[in-house]
């Protein structure tokens, strides 16, 4: 009998450790939660905790419960190169940053860290490095570009003129002087970024039908806007530029590194003199203000469609419209990171 009893209870213990274990593995969230604030509660990242609960966005609701552990889950396999050699590609025309972390299946986060690379400005014949310099085992040898992409060789198009890229140009200037629209020039080109370099050549077909002007996209999330979404209501901090609190210029800090794009941390006149105006925004694009608390550009925000913008202002991360008549009255304008 007094066996049976200690099995038992060694069944309850083992029963209860299990139990705890399981749970410690899991959290609920709570009333104000974001993904942002639970991934700095456990010391884990947004994407981590999207992969572990399968989440396709940000959005997430009372009560639910979500994993926070990695070890309660089955390990991902680790993509680590099995060669033993740097491996290089060498940008060619119409190449961008996205396309060339795409073409060899590497994130563009890591593109940038393992390259230095802190704008999103390349030209042709620079060379970047495709694999993760600390897997190799020899010396770096440079290795030809896959051709994964449509043969090099000029074709000739009688239906299209080109058009060569000169200091102070971007799409939108030079679809509006040819009567395109941004994307048709992209398309044109093969663009996937907005990105140009001076000296650049461009298709730009006059027998292209026009189409409506750009709107802010509809088919692609922007991870600058879904990022600053997830910030909606964190309180206004002087100099803050975490979790903890945001001023308008450490929100954007934040929100740009989260997203992938790496800067430096500026006040707002130091983006304001990092950044180039643009005629017709798109979603991601900044939004500058002058005269608010001081004279001159003092205040800015990211543009995030339907004539709103998202910022950190005196009541904290919001969304506000540009009709709002204390910041229609101080709008400068609408700009762009070089």
């Amino acid at each position: 009998m007094k066996k049976k009893v200690v099995s038992l209870t060694s069944a309850v213990l083992l029963t209860s450790t299990f139990a705890t274990n399981t749970l410690a593995s899991t959290y609920t969230v709570q009333k104000g939660d974001t993904l942002t604030r639970i991934a700095t509660k456990y010391n884990t990242t947004v994407p981590a905790i999207k992969s572990l609960n399968n989440l396709s966005s940000n959005m997430i609701y009372i009560n639910q419960v979500l994993k926070v552990d990695e070890s309660t889950t089955p390990t991902q396999p680790v993509q680590a190169p099995t060669v033993t050699q740097v491996k290089y590609h060498t940008v060619a025309s119409g190449d961008s940053l996205s396309k060339i972390a795409s073409m060899y299946k590497i994130s563009l986060s890591d593109l940038r860290k393992w390259n230095n690379q802190n704008s999103d400005l390349i030209y042709p014949g620079q060379k970047f490095i495709v694999s993760n310099p600390s897997n190799t085992t020899s010396t770096p040898v440079v290795t030809p570009a896959p051709s994964t992409s449509a043969p090099t060789t000029p074709v000739a198009e009688n239906t299209a003129a080109e058009y060569v890229v000169k200091s102070g140009d971007y799409l939108g200037k030079i679809a509006t002087q040819y009567k395109l629209t941004v994307q048709e020039l992209k398309t044109l080109n093969g663009l996937q970024s907005d990105m140009i370099y001076v000296g650049q050549k461009l298709k730009v077909s006059k027998t292209a039908t026009p189409a409506t002007p750009e709107t802010s996209p509809t088919t692609n999330v922007d991870p600058v806007v879904e990022t600053s979404k997830t910030l909606l209501g964190i309180p206004y901090v002087w100099g803050g530029n975490t979790p903890e609190g945001f001023d308008c210029s450490g929100f954007i800090y934040y929100v740009f590194n989260q997203a992938g794009t790496k800067i430096g941390r500026y006040s707002a006149e130091g983006y304001y003199s990092r950044s180039y105006y643009v005629d017709k925004p798109q979603v991601g694009d900044l939004l500058f203000f002058e005269n608010t608390y001081k004279a001159g550009i003092s205040h800015m925000g990211i543009y995030i469609g339907n004539n709103e913008f998202i910022h950190a202002d005196a009541k904290g991360v919001v969304i506000t419209n540009l009709n709002n008549t204390y910041y229609k009255e101080r709008f400068d304008g609408y700009k762009r990171f070089y």
